[in-house]
């Protein structure tokens, strides 16, 4: 009985140590459901996108956020394969390389662009794990997806200004107190500053003296109560040069509201001022004497006629001409004729104040607009410059001028004054030249 006991056993092929077959008691069952039903929770309320497919990659279950990313229903995923949210935008190669990985019985992890029911393009990371049996063959493969679109779209965000920064405007970028961390190439090339010599500063390095306090406490109450200003600026750059700039300066907050940093764009505007002043010089002056042409003294004119109506302010109107000026062209050839005009509207300039205006009115006829100024302090300025004319040689030559004053009335118009100047120019001339004429004495 022994032996054949014995024998029976190892006919059986059965091991005196091998393990006993499980016994499960409904209370074992149940333990288990339940412990199953947990997982089933945990991975239905995972905030991952979760999957499971046979080894041909059909779908035999799907979590509640893979359906909420894709927009599918259970009933239209059940059974199908991800060929149906594909996109088409993805390599054929990443789908190669993702199958010889997971038939090889690696796990794949990877990026895919896919498609939602709506046709709206998203992007997945995913990582593929093949599900092997007791035998080690492999039954199933389980996809756990994160939508990283928004990420996606940052970091395209984040190159495109990358690649702005590097080849767009000069671009500063400081903390919220103001100390630069970020300069470009563009921001060298105008300022002259390496970036380890101003990273760490505050853009004070660049004051150029040429703006005062109210205009950087402008500038700033703008940028903090709206977020942005922009304008024009003028800079010192590295070696001293003091040069314009338009600057646009942009606050960047949080999600809180606070400003995590200052951008500052700008380019070099010095080329763009010296044709605008080019063109205002073109506009006028005149080419031959340099002084303003008859457009620019008619509109400086209205102008002092509207101050004056608007104050006690007065101003005086000198017109003076050459006299005798077609003998000079006549003797000497009008290239000289011009030379003179040149060199006397010089002279003239030299004694004029800043806020004063010589204009050439025509021909050999000159105007000045003396501003703040009265008819009796006109005539001590007009006897002085016929004093300096007449003592004057302009290009070799003696030469002479008539003047006619007129001063601002209450209610005249340009006209007006133009013509009682005219009228006293005129008594001048006719009076026997190089002299003043007063209005209100020869009216």
């Amino acid at each position: 009985m022994d032996n054949s006991g014995h024998e029976t056993a190892q006919g059986s092929g059965v091991s005196e140590h091998a393990m006993p077959a499980p016994h499960w008691t409904d209370t074992d069952l149940d333990t288990l459901r339940a412990k199953f039903y947990q997982l089933h929770i945990a991975v239905e309320q995972s905030p991952a996108a979760t999957a499971i497919t046979d080894t041909e990659g059909r779908i035999e279950y799907v979590n509640q956020r893979f359906l909420e990313v894709t927009g599918y229903s259970r009933e239209e995923l059940i059974g199908k394969t991800p060929a149906m949210i594909q996109s088409g935008m993805t390599p054929e190669s990443v789908y190669r390389e993702l199958w010889q990985a997971l038939r090889s019985g690696q796990v794949w992890r990877g990026e895919l662009q896919n498609r939602k029911k709506n046709g709206e393009l998203y992007w997945e990371a995913e990582t593929i794990t093949p599900v092997r049996d007791d035998s080690g063959r492999i039954v199933r493969f389980v996809a756990v997806k994160e939508d990283i679109t928004e990420r996606k779209h940052q970091e395209e965000e984040l190159r495109l200004l990358a690649s702005v920064f590097q080849t767009g405007q000069a671009t500063l970028i400081t903390d919220p107190e103001m100390r630069i961390e970020r300069v470009n190439q563009a921001f060298t090339d105008i300022t002259g500053y390496l970036p380890e010599e101003v990273i760490g500063q505050t853009p004070r390095l660049f004051k150029s003296g040429h703006h005062d306090k109210t205009f950087y406490s402008q500038l700033w109450r703008s940028v903090l109560e709206t977020g942005h200003w922009q304008g024009e600026i003028w800079n010192r750059n590295k070696y001293g040069d003091i040069y314009p700039l338009w600057q646009s300066i942009t606050a960047v907050h949080d999600q809180a509201g606070n400003v995590r940093h200052f951008i500052a764009v700008f380019h070099n505007i010095a080329e763009r001022k010296r044709l605008e002043e080019e063109l205002e010089q073109q506009a006028t002056r005149d080419h031959l004497t340099g002084a303003h042409n008859r457009r620019a003294f008619d509109s400086a004119m209205r102008m002092a006629v509207r101050q004056a109506e608007r104050s006690d302010t007065t101003f005086s109107l000198l017109l003076f001409d050459v006299d005798r000026f077609k003998s000079v062209n006549d003797q000497h050839g009008h290239e000289t004729g011009d030379v003179v005009l040149n060199r006397l509207a010089a002279l003239v300039s030299q004694t004029l104040r800043s806020t004063d205006l010589l204009a050439r009115w025509g021909g050999e006829e000159f105007a000045i607009l003396l501003q703040e100024t009265s008819a009796q302090g006109g005539a001590v300025f007009a006897e002085r410059l016929r004093q300096q004319v007449e003592e004057t040689r302009l290009h070799g030559l003696a030469v002479t001028i008539s003047l006619g004053i007129a001063e601002y009335r209450r209610g005249d118009s340009a006209e007006e004054i133009l013509a009682r100047a005219d009228g006293a120019l005129y008594w001048a001339k006719r009076s026997g030249r190089n002299r003043v004429g007063f209005t209100d004495a020869h009216s």
